[in-house]
């Protein structure tokens, strides 16, 4: 009998760890998510491997009595906001908030105009040749067959007088890279239940091409091995995300 008890694990040390496995289940759920940049669309803000932890309690749930107790806020221009992309929800995208609901926007050869003023944007960077569709938005209908039905959608039913006006319950969301970014221009809105929330800070960051940070290829993993300390980008380690004060 004394040979068989000390072969099983002490109930006590099974529950000790059941108990820290649902606080990191619930923790990485509920209070906060990792999340890898894919792809340049936020440079030179978010790089192509920077590897962020998500405050998923940043923002408050509508119509939730928590709302009034715990430090949530609302959702702020200039705000880099983690979400659901509305044309395939299992996806998750990250961009900057531009327009709030209400809001009025349009960009005149790469100007972004919000609510009839000229927008000072010292994070947007621009690297291709300008574009007849994105850098002068809303354009004309014939470039409604490059874009998304719910763009197309966007362009039929929520232009006035040359502006997009974001609708209730949505916002108006673009990269930092305004030549390199899926973002409302070609899918629309994103719906206010889409947001998961903002990023705190970058706790890795890995120079690697997008393709094995999407797929984690057998040669990401031989990459690490051999390189981590090589391509670790060091000066952005622990580097807080913060948003700017979009008026």
């Amino acid at each position: 009998m004394a040979a068989n008890q000390t072969q099983s694990p002490p109930r006590g040390f099974i529950a000790e760890w059941s108990v820290t496995f649902i606080l990191l289940l619930f923790g990485t759920t509920t209070l906060a998510q990792a999340f890898v940049i894919p792809s340049g669309s936020m440079e030179d803000t978010l790089l192509v491997g920077d590897h962020l932890l998500v405050d998923k309690l940043a923002y408050a749930p509508h119509d939730n009595a928590t709302g009034h107790l715990l430090p949530y806020s609302d959702v702020k221009r200039g705000d880099i906001i983690v979400f659901r992309y509305p044309i395939d929800i299992r996806q998750t995208f990250v961009k900057r908030v531009i327009g709030l609901p209400g809001d009025r926007i349009h960009l005149e050869n790469r100007q972004l105009f919000l609510n009839g003023h000229k927008l000072d944007e010292p994070y947007v960077a621009y690297k291709a040749p300008p574009s007849p569709y994105a850098d002068n938005f809303p354009a004309a209908p014939a470039y409604l067959s490059s874009i998304y039905p719910p763009a197309q959608k966007m362009l039929g039913e929520n232009v006035q007088n040359g502006d997009v006006v974001v609708p209730p319950d949505h916002y108006f969301a673009m990269g930092d890279n305004r030549d390199n970014s899926s973002d409302s221009r070609y899918w629309g809105f994103v719906p206010r239940e889409n947001i998961i929330g903002k990023p705190l800070l970058i706790f890795w960051s890995y120079d690697a091409p997008t393709a094995d940070l999407v797929g984690y290829s057998a040669d990401h993993f031989l990459d690490l091995a051999k390189n981590f300390f090589f391509k670790t980008r060091w000066d952005r380690e622990l580097k807080l995300v913060r948003g700017y004060p979009v008026q």
